[in-house]
C-alpha cells in the first residue's frame, strides 16, 4: 500500500496541505486520540481543528480501504492469469469502490448462470459467431450445427437461445455498461412511489401517487420512502427511458446490415431488462439511501453537538417532575450539585385530580429545600402538569420559584437501564427518571452521556440510517463535547469519564473505584495509580480532566501537565506565583505580553502558548456558560391563547432538513419551515439555528385540529 499516493488523495479529498496530512497520519498511527491531537499538537499539524482532524482521520480510512480492496482484487484477477497491464492502470486510477467492483465483475467466480451453463453445452463459438456480425448467411443453420442430445441442446433454437444468453452476459460483465447506466439513471431516472393499498391510513399518504427526479429528492424524503416501503405502505420503482438506453448500447453493441443483428440486439435487451437494470436500480437508490443517511447523521450530530452543550443551570435546587395521569407525577428533588435529597410523588393530574394535596406537598419541599426551580417532563400529562405548577407558583409567595418544560426524550431509557439501577437501586423506573429530568436542567452533558443518543430526540430518521454509521459518528461527537467542556475528576461518572480521550469504559469504572477507594483526587498526578490507566492513556486523557482545589492550581486548566515547566517559566518572566493564577493582578500582566516574542524566550510554540495564557486568565471556566441560558417561565401558555401574529420567545428544540421545531411554551413544539426562517434564501437550517438557541418567533397559523403549530422567524 502506497502511502505517499493515499496522503497526496486525503490531501486532495480534504483541501488541507500534504504536509499537516502526513503530520496529522503519523499522529493519528501513533495511536493518538483526535481530541488529543487537535488540542495539545497544534505546532505538528499546522493548528488544524478537530472537525479537520476527524476529516484526515474518515478519509485515511476511506482510501486505505480502498487501497487494500484494490490489491486484493489485482492478486485474484493475477491468479487467473487475465490481469493485462491496462486492466492493472484502470483498477489502480478507480476513486471509488464501484469502480473497482465493475472492473473486477468479469473476472469474479460466479454461480451457475444461464450463460455458464450455455458455455457447459459448448455453444460458445455460436455467441462469437453471432458478435462477429456476418454480412451474409443462415444464423439457424449455423445454430443447428451445435445441436447434440449428450449435452442436452435438443434444437437449433435451444443452441441459439444459449448464444444469445452468453451475449447478454458478456454485455452485462463489460464495466464500461454498468457504470454509463448508472450514470444515466442517476441524472434522468424518475422515483415513482405508489400505495401498496390506497385505502390504507398512514403517515405516507403523500407518497400513495408520487413522483420525482431521482437526483431532486430531498435526503428526508428518501428516507421516508425507503421507510414506508419497509413497513409495507409503498410500492417504489425507479423509472427510466428504456429507449435511449438501448440506443446507447446498440451502438456500443451492435454492427448494422448483418444477418446477425436483429439477434444480438434481442440479447443486449435481455441483458439490458434481466440483468442490468435491477441491479443498477439497487445500486443506484442503496447510493440515494447512503446520501440520505450521511445528511440525516450530519444534522443529528450537529443538533447533538448542541444539546450537549446547552449551558448549565448551576447554583439551584430543582425539584424534577415527572408528569403522569392514573399513577401520578413522581418528583425528585436534588441539591446544587445533582444529590438527590427526596423523591414521592403526588396525584394533580386526572383521574386523581387530588390538586390542593400536591400543593401542600410542593409547598413543604419549597420550605424544608429552599427549591428555585420546578423542571417538568414534556412527556404525557406534562400540560396538566404544568398548569398544576403554574398555579402553585402563583400562591407560594415565600420565594420567586420558576418553572421548565424539559425534553425527557431518552429518560425512560436511563430509568430503565442497568446504569439508572446501579446508581438508585431503591427507587423506581419513574422515580429515576424524575431525577434524570431535574439533573439535565443542571448539567445537560454529565446527565445525556449515560443515554443512548438515538434515544434523544434530536434527529430525523435516526432509527432508519446504518446503525454501525451512526454510532461511530454520535460516539464521536459525545467525545467532541466532553473533552470541548472538561470533567471534573471528583464527580464524573464512569459514563462521562468514559468518553474522555484515551479512557475506555474499563478504565472509566477504575477511575470511579479508586476514587471512591481512597477518597477525592487532590491532583492529576494520582492518575498514574488507577489501575491499566498506562503512560499513553494518562498523555491522552489528563488535559481534559479538571481538580478543582487541588494541590496545584494548573490542575483545574485545560494546560496539559507536560507545559507546566512552561507555565513555572512564564510566571517568573511576568513575576506572578502559582497561587496567584486567575487574579486580577496575573490577568492585568497577561494580557500585556507580547505573545510571538514570549514564546520565542520561553522555547515555546506560539498556538501552545496562546492556550496557556488563556487557561491562565479564565481558570475552571466553561465554555457553555457564555452561551445563553434556557428560558424559565412563570405562567402557563395553551394552544387556545395563541393567535396568527403574536409574537414569542421559544427554544429550538429540534433542526431536520425542512425546518425547525421550537417550544413556546405550550403543549406541542412548533415548526418553522425553511421558507420561514430568514429574509434570504437559505439551504440548509443549520445556516440559521441550532438546537438550544432562544429564538423569538411569530405564530403564522395555529390547527387545532391536527394540534400543529406553524410559525415564522421572519
Amino acid at each position: 500500500m502506497d502511502n505517499r499516493l493515499i496522503i497526496e488523495q486525503v490531501a486532495e479529498a480534504t483541501g488541507i496541505s500534504s504536509r499537516q496530512v502526513t503530520q496529522t497520519v503519523k499522529l493519528l498511527d501513533k495511536g493518538n486520540t483526535v481530541p488529543f491531537i487537535s488540542r495539545y499538537r497544534k505546532e505538528v499539524t499546522g493548528e488544524l481543528n478537530e472537525i479537520q482532524v476527524r476529516e484526515i482521520e474518515e478519509k485515511l480510512k476511506f482510501f486505505r480501504n480502498l487501497a487494500q480492496r484494490k490489491e486484493e482484487v489485482l492478486r485474484l484477477i493475477d491468479e487467473q492469469g487475465k490481469l493485462t497491464p491496462e486492466l492493472q492502470r484502470q483498477i489502480e486510477s478507480a476513486a471509488k469502490i464501484t469502480e473497482v467492483e465493475d472492473l473486477y465483475r468479469p473476472y469474479r467466480p460466479k454461480r451457475r448462470t444461464r450463460a455458464s451453463v450455455a458455455k457447459e453445452k459448448g455453444l460458445e463459438p455460436l455467441a462469437d459467431y453471432l458478435m462477429s456480425f456476418p454480412g451474409e448467411g443462415d444464423v439457424m443453420a449455423a445454430a443447428s450445427g451445435y445441436i447434440s442430445e449428450e449435452k442436452g441442446v435438443e434444437s437449433a433454437e435451444d443452441a441459439l437461445q444459449g448464444a444469445l444468453d452468453i451475449v447478454a452476459e458478456l454485455v452485462v460483465d463489460h464495466p464500461e455498461v454498468r457504470g454509463w447506466v448508472r450514470k444515466f439513471i442517476t441524472e434522468q431516472g424518475i422515483m415513482v412511489t405508489s400505495a401498496k393499498d390506497s385505502e390504507a391510513r398512514s403517515v405516507y399518504e403523500m407518497y400513495y401517487q408520487f413522483s420525482q427526479p431521482v437526483k431532486k429528492l430531498p435526503p428526508h424524503r428518501i428516507l421516508a420512502i425507503n421507510r414506508g416501503e419497509r413497513e409495507g405502505f409503498l410500492k417504489v420503482k425507479v423509472t427510466v427511458e428504456e429507449e435511449r438506453i438501448l440506443k446507447h448500447l446498440y451502438k456500443r453493441w451492435v454492427k448494422e446490415t448483418s444477418v446477425t443483428t436483429d439477434y444480438v440486439k434481442k440479447a443486449v435487451k435481455d441483458a439490458l431488462n434481466r440483468l442490468v437494470l435491477p441491479a443498477v436500480e439497487r445500486e443506484v437508490r442503496s447510493e440515494l439511501t447512503e446520501t440520505a443517511e450521511k445528511q440525516a447523521i450530519k444534522v443529528f450530530s450537529k443538533n447533538l453537538q448542541q444539546l450537549l452543550l446547552q449551558p448549565p443551570v448551576r447554583g439551584s435546587i430543582v425539584l424534577g417532575v415527572d408528569p403522569a395521569y392514573r399513577t401520578g407525577c413522581k418528583w425528585a428533588v436534588v441539591d446544587e450539585t445533582g444529590k438527590l435529597l427526596e423523591v414521592g410523588v403526588v396525584y394533580p393530574t386526572p383521574p386523581q385530580n387530588k390538586v390542593e394535596q400536591a400543593k401542600e406537598i410542593f409547598k413543604n419541599l419549597a420550605d424544608k429545600y429552599s427549591v428555585d426551580i420546578i423542571a417538568i417532563g414534556n412527556g404525557t400529562a406534562s400540560r396538566e402538569t404544568e398548569q398544576f405548577v403554574a398555579d402553585f407558583i402563583k400562591e407560594y409567595t415565600k420565594k420567586q420559584i420558576r418553572y421548565i418544560i424539559v425534553s425527557e426524550a431518552g429518560a425512560s431509557v436511563y430509568s430503565a437501564s442497568d446504569l439508572a439501577a446501579k446508581e438508585f437501586p431503591t427507587l423506581d423506573a419513574a422515580q429515576r427518571s424524575a431525577v434524570s429530568i431535574a439533573r439535565r436542567l443542571q448539567d445537560p452533558l454529565a446527565e445525556l452521556v449515560k443515554i443512548d443518543p438515538k434515544s434523544l430526540g434530536v434527529g430525523q430518521y435516526q432509527h432508519d440510517v446504518n446503525g454501525k454509521k451512526l454510532q461511530e459518528n454520535l460516539s464521536s461527537v459525545v467525545e467532541s463535547a466532553v473533552n470541548h467542556v472538561g470533567v471534573d475528576l471528583n464527580t464524573a461518572s464512569p459514563s462521562l469519564l468514559s468518553y474522555v480521550a484515551g479512557i475506555n469504559a474499563t478504565v472509566a469504572k477504575n477511575v470511579v473505584k479508586f476514587r471512591e477507594e481512597t477518597g477525592r483526587f487532590n491532583s492529576r498526578n494520582q492518575l498514574k495509580k488507577v489501575p491499566r490507566l498506562g503512560p499513553k492513556t494518562y498523555e491522552q486523557c489528563v488535559g481534559f480532566l479538571r481538580v478543582f482545589d487541588g494541590e496545584n492550581p494548573l490542575d483545574k486548566t485545560p494546560i496539559h501537565p507536560e507545559s507546566y515547566d512552561i507555565v513555572k517559566k512564564l510566571l517568573q518572566q511576568i513575576d506572578c506565583r502559582l497561587e496567584e493564577v486567575g487574579s486580577e493582578k496575573m490577568r492585568d500582566k497577561l494580557s500585556e505580553i507580547n505573545i510571538e516574542e514570549m514564546a520565542e524566550k520561553l522555547n515555546a510554540g506560539v498556538p501552545t502558548l496562546k492556550d496557556i495564557v488563556e487557561a491562565l486568565m479564565k481558570p475552571g471556566r466553561d465554555p457553555r456558560e457564555e452561551l445563553p441560558g434556557p428560558i424559565l417561565r412563570t405562567d402557563v401558555l395553551s394552544l387556545e391563547d395563541l393567535k396568527p401574529g403574536m409574537e414569542l420567545k421559544g427554544t429550538v428544540r429540534n433542526v431536520v432538513d425542512f425546518g425547525a421545531f421550537v417550544d413556546i411554551g405550550v403543549k406541542v413544539d412548533g415548526l418553522v419551515h425553511i421558507s420561514q426562517m430568514a429574509d434570504k434564501y437559505i439551504k440548509h437550517p443549520l445556516e440559521v439555528v441550532s438546537v438550544g438557541d432562544i429564538v423569538t418567533v411569530r405564530v403564522l397559523e395555529v390547527d387545532h385540529q391536527r394540534r400543529r403549530v406553524a410559525l415564522s422567524m421572519k
